[in-house]
């Protein structure tokens, strides 16, 4: 049986995280049109292109193909109200239940814990589909999709930092399994 591997890569940078703010659906800082196409050598084999619906994610996917596909479980963490504000304008109270408890939603949209069973089902989904599957999300969607694999608790949620076009290699044969590459 052939095996799945989904291959995850962070959005480019967008000016909202340089801010500390919350993601709206911003374009990247980059001038991602002069660079399209620029990141299509590196992962040539990839059977199937997959980004979320948001503009960056949109956009980061043009550096790696031309048409991907797009995924709405691969879409960002819904965060209601607090969607463009700044980190240090929240309340300090609603901020920090959203942080210690994954069931709580105080900003009106999507908690942890729900992001991380949109995510856990489309992982799931992917292991009766061997090939090669890129995937363009988002640093929530990424912590998700690693607290799933490694089945960890939600508590491991936040420790977790996922950089600006950083890589997470997943594979599948028989089990979910974290690879780390060298690409010396």
């Amino acid at each position: 049986m052939q095996a799945t591997r989904l291959t995850l890569i962070c959005h480019a940078a967008t000016a909202a995280q340089k801010q500390a703010c919350f993601a709206d659906d911003e374009s990247l800082l980059m001038d991602w049109q002069g660079a399209e196409r620029s990141l299509a050598g590196r992962y040539p084999k990839a059977a199937r292109l997959v980004c979320g619906p948001e503009a960056r994610t949109r956009q980061t996917a043009a550096l790696f193909g031309a048409q991907p596909n797009i995924e709405q479980a691969l879409r960002d963490l819904d965060l209601g109200h607090w969607k463009g504000q700044a980190v240090r304008h929240l309340n300090s109270d609603e901020l920090n239940a959203w942080l210690t408890d994954g069931a709580r939603a105080p900003h009106g949209g999507e908690s942890v814990d729900q992001l991380c069973a949109r995510v856990g089902q489309w992982i799931k989904s992917l292991e009766s589909q061997p090939g090669h599957v890129l995937a363009i999300t988002h640093p929530f969607v990424i912590r998700a999709a690693l607290l799933y694999v490694m089945r960890c608790p939600f508590s491991m949620f936040y420790l977790i930092d996922v950089e600006p076009l950083s890589c997470t290699e997943l594979r599948f044969n028989a089990r979910w399994r974290l690879r780390l590459e060298t690409h010396a």
